[in-house]
């Protein structure tokens, strides 16, 4: 089942002169399974609506619910969280504990499971993203490096069992390869647990290459849905929204502009390569 989000408007201290709408008239639906990016400007919304989806923010107006179970009613808020995990941008600076396997094991220990439970949970996260339990487990993670820190904040998260995996700018700060790990492990997650992935991102390449839908968020409001093949065909609207395209579409759609024939919808690196292989083979032929 989904997660549902219906004419839902949410301000910041109503009633008080510092009043400020973050979201307006919001409709959204994520299915099971999907890997959706969300993307917008600073300020557009996206932080705040991806925190209704676990119940840490309440909809001043609308509804938000998850598998049909509203995430504004208390009674539902520890099912809602267990369901839903969601990973803050620098989710590192929330690591607290002395060790790496007490640091993931702090939420499934709020569960009233069993040590073996706890135990199994733990090594099966960090397991997933790749730390080797055995060498990272009796570590601290004060001593890990940044894109480990980020791994084990994930780690954290995944050890609840969510169905859905709610990610805020999680290469925020990262070198490239770190970001590429994370991301490549985030990727992996969705293939193979079928986990429901928002990817919460400022970065067009990672868009194009992981998701498949993108919601663009504007002024607190959904200004555009679609693949994002079919977005990025429209650059001029995207600009409008305070985005760009990635950089790589953009060569290619330049390409495209004096040589009739190559495809300007090209949204990867290899993509590209791939199209502009094609094309000088047709004029070789030809």
């Amino acid at each position: 089942m989904p997660i549902c989000v219906t004419d839902v408007t949410y301000t910041y201290q109503p009633g008080t002169p510092f009043a400020a709408t973050a979201l307006r008239g919001v409709n959204l639906t994520i299915s099971e399974g999907e890997f959706l990016g969300l993307s917008g400007h600073t300020g557009s919304g996206k932080s705040t609506l991806i925190q209704h989806f676990n119940g840490l923010l309440r909809p001043t107006e609308g509804q938000v619910s998850v598998d049909g179970v509203d995430t504004a009613n208390r009674n539902n808020r520890k099912a809602i969280r267990q369901k839903v995990g969601l990973v803050f941008q620098y989710p590192e600076h929330q690591l607290f504990e002395e060790t790496v396997a007490k640091d993931v094991a702090f939420g499934p220990r709020n569960l009233a499971l069993s040590e073996a439970e706890i135990e199994e949970r733990v090594q099966e996260a960090l397991t997933m993203v790749g730390l080797d339990p055995a060498k990272y487990a009796p570590r601290s993670p004060f001593d890990l490096s940044g894109g480990e820190m980020r791994r084990v904040a994930i780690a954290g998260v995944l050890a609840m069992n969510p169905s859905y995996l709610i990610l805020d700018e999680p290469t925020a700060g990262l070198d490239p390869r770190g970001r590429n790990e994370i991301l490549g492990h985030v990727a992996r997650l969705h293939k193979e647990l079928g986990l429901t992935v928002v990817l919460v991102s400022h970065s067009m390449e990672d868009v194009a290459r992981l998701v498949d839908r993108l919601v663009i968020m504007h002024r607190g409001q959904v200004a555009a849905d679609g693949k994002p093949r079919e977005l990025f065909g429209e650059p001029e609207r995207l600009k409008e929204l305070g985005l760009g395209i990635p950089q790589v579409t953009e060569l290619m759609r330049r390409i495209a502009a004096k040589y009739p024939g190559v495809r300007p919808d090209v949204l990867t690196v290899k993509e590209a390569a791939a199209e502009l292989l094609r094309y000088l083979g047709r004029q070789a032929d030809a």
